[in-house]
């Protein structure tokens, strides 16, 4: 099948394919990509729990039940001499936000502040804010923020700030003057609620701050130097790389995300009460609950998530592995990525656009070259085998779309197979032109209308058939050429043919220069006399004046000479199985034929039987001839020249 041969056709379908292909993707994109991608990291990505190595302390329902929220400052500053004073913890990491100062207990924040300020591997959580500072004494805070906690970035190219972040949590002085070290704690949800990037980068008025895990881990490998390009931060130091991409709300990497070992979380996990009755039963010297050596070597990070707590305490958001996955878990899982170098790719605007032109053009290819349902085949395994693909992609780190390439390949497939219908309706409909030429439009309908019950056999019908041949025309072809003979004949038959269409008559064949046609089949038509014998009237006009016209081109001058019956004959299909004619057999078309053959010895031009006189009486004044023996009948009988019609239309 020519499927591109229609060119102009062929363009429009491609340019609605484009555009709806286009809404399809924005569609897909932001609907059925994110489910999918959710999907596969918890069922195909997800195949080790976390580092081992980086343990938890939270302050969790255990802890609010032992005592009720909200806690004294001391006993984080419990947690935290637990961990400076008798463990051998390589690196802090503290997920929470400190902005208030507890004016009913300074003491407990004293006690707080100055066992933080004693921690050199401490790490703190601050967060950017998207509303601007109220007061010049606040935009100073931004500054001194800066050249305090500020990471020596280095930009290869010129991102586009969108101002997202115009402020920072402002910590209260003394918690300032004591931390060292500070990185953004900010987790941002994507539209669909779930939480699959982390924000590596934010910037915060042009200034651009690392996340709490990669803050982290310039802490461990005593370094603050980060490069960064357009797909990606380099830590120079170490030569660490990690894949990004750059949106609205920073620069972005997507977390790999770890089997959870304690019921929500992905690393070991610790109740911050249990730390703290351990501090106190060190103090006393008898045996902790917790065993400090626990900690040795290890990254720890302190936060909270606690249910029955008030609402401000559960940090928890949805994330492919759960719907209330711990805030701190979360950090965590960003630095166990970037220490084990296990991140997520993403595949970028150029390779997802070569997987949907290439999925585009082999099933069109599928659909053009193969029967519906070999190709129908076809197109479900090309889906499969890039079903197959994504797996073996996502199994190896590299997240491709899923969704979108299987809808744009459903969306080709309708289009192509909507192309391919209306194209083969296009070319039937020429074949059915064509062959128009060759069997009247009428036996062609009527052939086409009954494709599926066609077969030897017909009926018998009441007809009209009418004879018309060229007089002297064998004299006349031995006087000119062949194609001269054809030109003469081809106007003739192409003036006569509308003619007989004209009063619902079949051309049934053409025989040399004569012409039969059918009046009353297939076409119905209770007048088929009268309309045969206007039929015949208005062909003799014609002839008439193509007459003149062949006279001035100097043509030589033809008349013809027409014979008219009505009455039963068989009419349908007659032949072999394999080869059918549609025609109408009987001696009423034997007696149409001699009637015409009449005209010769009455010199005449249009001759009826009797039994079409007796439909047309009323319209055609005609001469009797009587007693005519017809060759093949044992009795003579009556013909009839018409002259006019007394009531043409």
């Amino acid at each position: 099948m020519k499927i591109f041969k229609n060119k102009s056709f062929f363009l429009k379908s491609i340019f609605l394919h484009i555009f709806l292909s286009i809404i399809a993707i924005g569609i897909s994109w932001n609907l059925f990509e994110p489910s999918a991608y959710n999907f596969m990291m918890k069922n195909f990505i997800t195949n080790k729990s976390g580092d081992p190595n980086i343990a938890l302390i939270v302050i969790d329902d255990k802890s609010i039940e032992y005592q009720r929220w909200p806690w004294p400052r001391e006993n984080y500053g419990k947690i935290f001499e637990y961990l400076n004073n008798y463990t051998k913890a390589k690196l802090i990491g503290y997920d929470a936000i400190l902005v208030t100062l507890d004016k009913e207990n300074p003491n407990s924040d004293k006690y707080f502040f100055d066992t933080i300020a004693k921690i050199s591997n401490l790490v703190v959580g601050f967060s950017p804010q998207q509303h601007a500072y109220e007061n010049e004494a606040d935009k100073k805070y931004d500054e001194i923020f800066k050249n305090k906690f500020a990471t020596n970035i280095k930009l290869t190219f010129t991102p586009f700030d969108y101002g997202r972040y115009q402020s920072i949590s402002k910590f209260p002085m003394p918690y300032f003057n004591a931390v060292k070290m500070a990185g953004s704690v900010n987790i941002s949800q994507n539209h669909d609620g779930y939480l699959t990037y982390m924000d590596q980068l934010v910037s915060v008025n042009g200034t651009y701050y690392p996340s709490l895990g990669l803050k982290m881990y310039l802490a461990l490998n005593n370094t603050n130097d980060l490069t960064v390009y357009s797909d990606k931060i380099v830590v120079d130091k170490t030569g660490l790389t990690i894949n990004t991409i750059s949106t609205t709300k920073g620069i972005q990497s997507l977390l790999k995300y770890y089997k959870l070992a304690d019921s929500s979380y992905s690393h070991n996990k610790y109740s911050a009460i249990d730390i703290i009755k351990s501090l106190e039963l060190i103090k006393q010297g008898k045996k902790p609950i917790v065993d400090p050596a626990e900690f040795n070597g290890k990254i720890v990070f302190v936060g909270a998530n606690a249910k029955a707590a008030a609402l401000a305490l559960e940090d928890a958001v949805p994330t492919p592995m759960q719907q209330k996955h711990p805030g701190v878990d979360i950090q965590a899982t960003n630095l166990d990525n970037i220490l084990n170098n296990e991140f997520i790719k993403q595949t970028g605007f150029l390779f997802d656009l070569t997987i949907l032109i290439t999925i585009t053009l082999m099933t069109f290819i599928l659909i053009s070259k193969f029967s519906y349902f070999v190709s129908l085949c076809l197109i479900i395994l090309l889906a499969g085998i890039y079903t197959l693909f994504s797996f073996i992609c996502y199994k190896n780190g590299l997240a491709v779309n899923i969704i979108t390439p299987i809808i744009i390949q459903l969306l080709t497939t309708i289009f192509g197979y909507s192309y391919r219908f209306l194209q083969e309706g296009k070319n039937k409909e020429k074949i059915k032109q064509a062959m128009g030429k060759y069997l009247s439009q009428d036996i062609m309908k009527n052939v086409v209308q009954n494709i599926d019950d066609i077969k030897l056999g017909g009926k018998r019908a009441n007809v009209t058939v009418l004879f018309a041949d060229i007089r002297g025309f064998t004299s006349m072809s031995e006087k000119m050429t062949a194609e001269e003979v054809s030109v003469i004949l081809n106007e003739y038959f192409t003036e006569i043919e509308p003619i007989i269409t004209k009063y619902n008559g079949v051309i049934n064949k053409f025989i040399g220069d004569a012409v039969m046609a059918i009046f009353g089949e297939p076409i119905q038509d209770i007048n088929h006399p009268q309309n045969a014998v206007k039929c015949a009237y208005e062909m003799l006009k014609t002839v008439d004046r193509l007459q003149d016209k062949w006279l001035f081109e100097g043509k030589p001058k033809i008349e013809i000479g027409i014979g008219i019956n009505t009455g039963e004959a068989f009419v349908g299909n007659i032949g072999s199985e394999k080869r059918l004619e549609y025609t109408v057999i009987g001696d009423t078309v034997n007696l149409a034929s001699r009637i015409e053959s009449y005209n010769k010895v009455y010199r005449t031009n249009f001759l009826i039987s009797s039994s079409t006189y007796s439909y047309v009486s009323s319209i055609a004044d005609v001469i009797k001839i009587s007693e005519v023996q017809i060759r093949g009948k044992a009795k003579k009988m009556d013909i009839y020249e018409v002259l006019r019609l007394s009531q043409n239309d």
